[in-house]
């Protein structure tokens, strides 16, 4: 092998090795800072391969995707004066890479200031409501709002918040007996309403039903009298059609009448003065 050949094979070598270290590549879900002696060089947010000074240059990437940062647990009070352990975690994305080295320079010391700012906001924004209202829908509002803030405050790191939810708010240990036991008797008390107004309902329902009752055996009773009154008068008419087409049998038949009622107890007296015998004694 010439000496020449073999110098040519050095050089290529040399050539691939060089091109090799001053060649990177940006994925897609990331985003690269080129820092020469510590001074931002470049950015690159589009993926590719891009190029660097070899032995110079350094690189630093970031995710472009967004990030989760689960926050500590930490005590806030509310504005009628409780306590709550409020349970946090920020979304939150790096959007502008230049920005981000020259203030935060890692992800560690970001999610530092992640947690201060945050925690900040969602201390001050609770303390302005009472408990009921963080524990209800109205939360929703009130973490929008932390959101807003925390984003207002991180855009000068380069760091964008997403979004700021609460995956639970608790009240200490030593205060939950305390609020269950106001709870039941509230429940209680709500129970003891509701069983007292039943029972009015009730006694409203039966004095009515009452009512109708008297009403209806008054009305009952009218129109019994009115028919006893009715076949009273139509038994009387056919006395009357009786006697008047018979005076002699009428008289005889009220005769034999009255016999059932004379001889019901047994003691009779007769007697031949006695007009009402006169037709047994002859």
């Amino acid at each position: 092998m010439s000496a020449k050949l073999i110098t040519f094979i050095i050089i290529a070598v040399i050539a691939i090795v060089f091109l090799s270290l001053s060649m990177f590549v940006v994925d897609q879900t990331e985003q690269a800072v080129v820092l020469r002696f510590g001074q931002i060089r470049n950015t690159y947010q589009e993926p590719g391969i891009h190029f660097k000074m070899p032995f110079v240059d350094n690189i630093v990437k970031f995710e472009k995707r967004i990030l989760l940062y689960d926050i500590e647990p930490e005590k806030i009070i509310t504005e009628d004066k409780k306590t709550l352990i409020v349970d946090t975690y920020a979304l939150w994305k790096i959007v502008d890479a230049k920005k981000f080295i020259e203030t935060m320079k890692t992800i560690t010391l970001a999610e530092s200031r992640i947690d201060d700012i945050v925690y900040s906001h969602v201390r001050n924004v609770f303390a302005k409501h009472t408990f009921d209202e963080i524990i209800s829908d109205k939360r929703e509002e009130f973490l929008s709002e932390v959101t807003t803030l925390a984003r207002s405050d991180l855009s000068y790191f380069g760091i964008e918040v997403v979004d700021v939810r609460v995956k639970h708010a608790d009240l200490p240990n030593e205060n939950v007996r305390a609020v269950y036991e106001r709870m039941k008797a509230e429940r209680y008390s709500i129970a003891a309403q509701i069983r007292a107004d039943g029972q009015k309902e009730a006694q409203k329902i039966r004095a009515e039903a009452d009512k109708q009752v008297a009403v209806i055996l008054a009305q009952a009773q009218s129109e019994a009298e009115k028919i006893k009154g009715s076949g009273e008068a139509s038994a009387t008419r056919i006395y009357a059609l009786a006697y008047q087409t018979d005076p002699k049998f009428f008289e005889f038949w009220r005769t034999l009448s009255a016999y059932d009622s004379i001889f019901k107890d047994g003691n009779v007296i007769f007697g031949n003065e006695l007009e009402i015998f006169k037709y047994i004694m002859h």
